[in-house]
């Protein structure tokens, strides 16, 4: 809507000057309230895909092509949090998680000996089941002549194994923890595949910063209205109020972040003590961010799918392979020989393997129980609380600022972007008062 200038001196001074500090503060109010939901939301890319727009945006500024609404040719927009939920989660290991604790610590953290105990007391009938099945279906013809007495030796060896293997499976894993998981990959690829997860994690540690960053829009945007007055007065131009909305956008969020962060060490100017508003926090956010992680992210069931599934299952799998291969042939004791003569030394060896890879499994599937986990994760969370909560409170706020602070200048440009429309709409409004 075009307005011109000559239109401004003909309005009623007095009802117009009253509203201009009144909307500015709606307008930072309501841009820094979209702007953190454009931060978190959509989780997915929502838009439209237009032809051609791929190789123009290709050649656009590095810092331009890194926001969400242009990935990939598509016209639209993704929060910028999930949208970046692997440098985030990538970020958050290296100065976070990775910081306060060790793979090593996490595992021993989740009690080894409980581990054992519960996938003892989860395995026993599969390992069993497993016995039968294999010899059943390698060797029928064994399976159906041997003796009852022979049958039950064979599932008296592995009960009586049972324990001891399993006590060395998570003996064994807890020695080469670093050498079969890889805690980092396995949060990027938790993160990526669960981008809500990363919002999640914000809100729960965040949440009173990013409330204080909305409402502090109202007070700061009324506040800097009182000096547009004068320059709406002076210059009388169409251009002064979205001018000023855009400044009032970036000025609000920019003045928010530095409160929230800043000073890191307490100040004291003459009765007032100062300090960052999430450093303030840091015992309650310690214990937020350690019930998320334990939650969500290091979790036993996480860390079980990593060893068989990751990176370095091959690892895992070989290892437990040589754990129970020897155990295969004590199981069979007496009979292992007649098996050989009876199926030949290749097919005992297939048998074994099979035997061997098909438990490597059960050892480690029980991990993933739900509820298991659940009573591990009280462990983890205090592990985390506990360090993150005795960290310096520069190390506190380099470990949970750095995944987000190199993308501040997107929540920054967005109000800026957001109080320039915003600032039309209240031309429009204070014209026509």
């Amino acid at each position: 809507m075009a307005l011109s200038s000559s239109m401004i001196p003909s309005l009623p001074i007095e009802p117009r000057l009253l509203l201009i500090p009144l909307i500015s503060g709606i307008i930072g109010y309501i841009t820094n309230w979209f702007g953190i939901k454009m931060l978190f939301y959509p989780v997915e890319h929502t838009g439209f895909r237009v032809p051609g727009l791929k190789g123009a945006v290709l050649r656009l500024p590095d810092r331009i092509q890194q926001i969400p609404g242009l990935l990939r040719g598509r016209v639209g927009w993704q929060g910028i949090i999930p949208a970046r939920a692997d440098k985030m989660a990538s970020i958050s290991v290296d100065t976070g998680i990775s910081r306060l604790a060790s793979q090593r610590e996490f595992y021993e953290t989740f009690d080894p000996d409980l581990i054992a105990q519960h996938v003892l007391a989860e395995s026993g009938d599969e390992i069993h089941d497993l016995v039968d099945d294999v010899i059943r279906q390698e060797h029928p013809d064994l399976w159906r002549n041997m003796p009852d007495p022979m049958y039950e030796l064979v599932h008296r060896r592995v009960d009586a194994q049972l324990p001891e293997i399993v006590d060395t499976v998570t003996d064994e894993i807890g020695e080469n923890i670093d050498e079969l998981l890889d805690v980092k990959t396995m949060v990027i690829r938790n993160m990526e595949q669960n981008p809500e997860l990363i919002n999640r994690l914000f809100f729960e540690a965040g949440d009173k910063e990013l409330r204080f960053v909305i409402n502090s829009g109202f007070l700061i945007g009324g506040f800097l209205g009182f000096f547009t007055i004068p320059l709406f007065l002076l210059i009388g131009s169409q251009w002064v109020l979205p001018v000023v909305g855009a400044t009032v956008g970036y000025i609000t969020n920019w003045i928010a972040l530095k409160v929230i962060f800043n000073p890191v060490e307490k100040r004291r100017i003459g009765p007032f003590e100062l300090q960052g508003l999430f450093i303030q926090r840091q015992s309650e956010v310690a214990r937020a961010y350690g019930r998320e992680v334990a939650q969500t992210t290091i979790t036993l069931e996480n860390i079980a799918n990593d060893l068989l599934h990751g990176r370095k299952s091959d690892r895992t799998r070989r290892m437990l392979r040589e754990i129970l291969r020897p155990e295969v042939d004590r199981a069979m004791g007496m009979m292992g020989p007649a098996v050989r003569v009876a199926t030949g030394t290749d097919e005992y060896q297939a048998m074994r393997e099979r035997m061997a890879t098909e438990a490597a499994e059960l050892s480690v599937e029980p991990m993933t129980d739900p509820e298991f986990n659940s009573a591990r994760a009280e462990a983890i969370e205090e592990l985390i609380a506990s360090r993150l909560a005795e960290l310096p409170p520069g190390e506190y706020v380099e470990t949970l600022r750095t995944a987000f602070e190199e993308d501040e200048w997107m929540l920054i440009g967005l109000g800026a972007v957001l109080g320039f429309v915003a600032g039309w709409i209240q031309l429009i409004v204070v014209t026509a008062a």
